[in-house]
């Protein structure tokens, strides 16, 4: 079932919001977008829904939780969202792009205020989970410090907002 896409106007930047202008980070689009796709293969598809959803139940506790589903069918929603992006990013199918399409991930965040500040906490709640990931996960420790490179990048580019 595809998913209809994501209003890029309302609460986030753009015609409907003129009070919050478009912010891009310096730097543009990370430059560090690879991910070995290993990782799906050692992990395999279950292990990577865990992990999602394990730094989902951290997210919801953090000083961001307000960017995340209160209601708990909302949160499944997401992990699974996000657990499909993951997977498929780790070298898995492309379930994410056959339910939603293309990523175009941080159109999709626009609606989100994202500042450096919820950046750090999202990180700081996904490097959390990482800790423990080989064992928890049989996420394969050799590919660890490139994960956590992407993911820097990657929520760098999140960011939507200055302050």
């Amino acid at each position: 079932m595809r998913m209809p896409k994501l209003p890029l106007t309302g609460p986030g930047p753009g015609p409907s919001n003129p009070d919050r202008p478009v912010y891009t980070p310096p730097g543009g689009p990370p430059a560090n977008t690879s991910v070995s796709k290993e990782i799906f293969g050692h992990m395999g598809e279950d292990n990577v829904r865990s992990m999602i959803s394990d730094f989902y139940d951290r997210l919801v506790r953090s000083p961001i939780a307000n960017l995340f589903p209160a209601t708990p069918e909302g949160l499944v929603e997401a992990k699974d969202r996000s657990a499909s992006f993951f997977i498929f990013l780790l070298g898995g199918p492309p379930l994410y792009q056959q339910t939603y399409g293309p990523p175009m991930m941080r159109a999709r965040h626009m609606p989100f205020r994202i500042d450096q500040a919820a950046r750090a906490a999202w990180l700081a709640e996904f490097n959390a989970v990482l800790d423990d990931a080989p064992a928890k996960y049989a996420f394969p420790e050799q590919h660890l410090p490139g994960f956590r490179a992407f993911l820097d990048s990657f929520s760098g580019w999140m960011v939507n907002a200055e302050g």
